[in-house]
């Protein structure tokens, strides 16, 4: 029986906002499911690289969840490429807190965890999950030109988890794919296991009251959520935008997020040298990176969502704007496949040429039937995306891999 999980995640805790510095979906991932574990009795430990030495320690989020700060490296943020010198301390760290406590399962988080995972699970022999997130190989298969390769050390390092996971966590039966072709993963150790949606949160709401609050006008809106980087496609967004507004000119794009990365504070300055090229001051609007309790009255009062992504092993931001029901234009690549209902809940366009998602984009806000079908499916859709069915489900395999200890 299951009794302590350790959840491994050295780049980015899951007390970051999401949509700020590295913090993203995989951050509400680790909260949502230590939360939802917690639930079911069992205790869940998450330790992170501390990065501030006016944080502390230990942080009981809630009874049984607990974020551990583990020093390892300098106490600050780190631009990615320094991280790798921090996996050994780190991984140190963990097992120096791990000594007399019990743990079942350990349950790495990124290719960075799940390399310091191999080293706990070595000196411990305590079973390790592994989930990706993203995978280096993927990205580079689908970089935007001119963006640098993924390191060598990083597909190195995948190649090695893969190889020393009890099991490895893919999150739609693509990424599985992804992970048996590019890295010829042991189908035998592959486990597909979806995120969930938080559906007490992002529900459907009053689109009128929804834009009330958030001080926005009656006109059309096309939302970006996600953070500001060349992988997240928010040029092809900006270009599409500027086609939608040939045909409705009193649209708006609203772009919620902050610049991540190495390459994000560039990426924005692009993208506001852009808008001002293109004469969109007045109806483009970056407001930031919000808290994620707050994203949902964005997607109630917006009228489409575009993710244009260029690598997505899910895609948790479209999952949680169908909840919302609100429908979703995204890029037919990776988990996106998966979590978006081509012609039921939105519309999956092929490769990132801006006229196609401009195209479809219009065709929802030009067409009030069309829209308001597929944002009825958009809510039926997001209903498959569950925190309780991924907890079930990842305690059955961390079960399994622990009987096969």
């Amino acid at each position: 029986m299951i009794r302590r999980v350790a959840f491994l995640s050295l780049h980015t805790s899951p007390l970051i906002q999401p949509g700020s510095g590295d913090a993203g979906g995989m951050n509400v991932y680790i909260d949502e499911l230590a939360r939802t574990i917690v639930d079911r009795g069992i205790d869940v430990e998450v330790f992170t690289r501390a990065t501030a030495l006016p944080q502390p320690a230990d942080v009981e989020v809630t009874s049984g969840y607990r974020v551990v700060q583990v020093p390892a490296g300098p106490p600050s943020v780190l631009p990615m490429v320094d991280l790798p010198a921090t996996v050994q301390p780190f991984a140190d760290g963990v097992i120096e807190n791990m000594r007399g406590e019990a743990f079942d399962v350990i349950h790495s988080h990124y290719w960075l965890s799940g390399w310091a995972g191999l080293v706990v699970k070595r000196a411990t022999g305590i079973p390790l999950a592994n989930s990706f997130h993203t995978l280096g190989r993927v990205k580079d298969a689908t970089r935007r030109v001119g963006e640098p390769a993924e390191s060598l050390v990083r597909i190195a390092a995948e190649h090695e988890v893969i190889a020393g996971s009890d099991c490895v966590i893919a999150s739609t039966p693509f990424e599985a794919d992804d992970l048996a072709r590019r890295y010829r993963a042991d189908p035998a150790r592959l486990c597909v296991t979806h995120p969930g949606v938080n559906h007490d949160l992002f529900t459907p709401g009053s689109q009128p009251a929804a834009k009330e609050r958030l001080g926005w006008d009656a006109g059309r809106v096309v939302l970006f959520v996600g953070r500001i980087q060349p992988l997240k496609g928010l040029d092809v967004a900006l270009e599409a935008f500027e086609r939608v507004r040939e045909e409705i000119p009193d649209a708006r794009l609203v772009v919620v997020g902050g610049p991540s990365g190495a390459h994000g504070e560039a990426e924005l300055a692009r993208i506001r040298e852009r808008v001002d090229a293109l004469r969109l001051g007045e109806c483009v609007e970056f407001v930031g990176s919000r808290p994620h309790h707050e994203i949902a009255t964005y997607y109630q009062a917006a009228d489409v969502l575009l993710v244009p992504s260029r690598s997505e092993s899910f895609g948790l931001v479209a999952a949680e704007a169908q909840a919302c029901g609100l429908p979703v234009v995204a890029a037919r690549v990776g988990g996106l496949a998966f979590t978006v209902g081509d012609a039921t809940s939105g519309f999956l366009v092929a490769g990132w040429d801006p006229e196609d998602f401009a195209s479809a984009t219009a065709k929802i806000l030009l067409n009030d039937d069309l829209a308001a079908r597929l944002s009825r499916g958009a809510v039926e859709f997001a209903k498959r995306f569950s925190w309780e069915v991924a907890a079930d489900r990842l305690l059955e395999l961390y079960a399994g891999i622990t009987a096969a200890a």
